[in-house]
C-alpha cells in the first residue's frame, strides 16, 4: 500500500495568500486608526471637552450700565452651563436687572419673568464640582429641590455654606471690580437697589 502525501502548494501562489492577509491588517489597523482620529476631532469640536468650537472654553459677557463682566462656563457643570449658555444665547437676560445686592454677600440677577419669558426649571447638579468662592457664579433657586430657571448670582465673598444646595456652574475671568461696584450700590430694606442695575445683554465670546 502506498501513502499519499499532500500535495505541496505553488510556492508563488504561497507567497501571494501571505502578502493579501498582511495587507488586510495593515489596511484594518490604518481605519480603526482613522476613526480614533475622527472620532476625537468631532468630540472636541461639539465642546466634548468643556471648549466651544474655536477649542476654548465657553465664556459669556455680561454687558451691564456699570460695566462688563465676563464668566467662564464650567465644562463638568453641563446641565447647568448649558442652560445658561442656551438662555444667553436665545436673549433671556437681556434687559433684565440685578433685583438682589445683599453687600458682603452676593449680587443676583437673570430674573426672566421681569419680561413675561416662563424659563423651565432644571435639575439640581449637587454635589458640586466647585464652591461658592469669591467671583464663581452659581444658580439662585427656591428652598425647594431642583427649582433654579435663570436667576443667577455672583458670590462678593467666600459662601462655602451655600455649597450643599446651589450648583456653581462658573466664574468671572474679568471685571470683578464691576461686580464689586454692584455690590456697593445703595438698597432698600429688601436688599432691592435703588436705582436699577440693568443686565443689558448677554453675549456669548467666540
Amino acid at each position: 500500500m502506498f501513502e499519499t502525501l499532500p500535495v505541496r502548494p505553488r510556492r508563488g501562489r504561497r507567497v501571494r495568500k501571505k502578502s493579501g492577509l498582511f495587507s488586510r491588517k495593515v489596511m484594518a489597523f490604518i481605519a480603526v486608526v482613522l476613526i480614533i482620529v475622527v472620532s476625537v476631532v468631532v468630540y472636541q469640536m461639539v465642546g466634548g471637552d468643556g471648549s466651544d468650537s474655536s477649542g476654548g472654553p465657553v465664556k459669556v459677557l455680561l454687558v451691564t450700565s456699570m460695566g462688563n463682566i465676563t464668566i467662564e462656563l464650567y465644562y463638568d457643570m453641563p446641565i447647568t452651563s448649558e442652560n445658561f449658555k442656551n438662555l444667553a444665547e436665545d436673549g433671556v437676560f437681556n434687559g433684565t436687572i440685578f433685583h438682589r445686592v445683599v453687600h458682603n454677600f452676593v449680587i443676583q440677577g437673570g430674573d426672566a419673568s421681569v419680561n413675561g419669558i416662563d424659563v423651565p426649571t432644571i435639575p439640581d447638579e449637587l454635589p458640586n464640582k466647585h464652591s461658592n468662592v469669591r467671583g464663581s457664579v452659581a444658580m439662585a433657586k427656591t428652598a425647594q429641590p431642583n427649582s433654579a430657571t435663570s436667576q443667577f448670582y455672583i458670590n462678593l465673598k467666600d459662601n462655602l455654606s451655600l455649597d450643599s444646595n446651589y450648583s456653581v456652574f462658573g466664574g468671572v475671568v474679568a471685571g470683578m471690580d464691576v461686580v464689586d461696584a454692584i455690590g456697593d450700590v445703595s438698597t432698600d430694606a429688601n436688599d432691592r437697589p435703588l436705582q436699577d442695575v440693568t443686565l443689558i445683554r448677554a453675549d456669548l465670546i467666540t
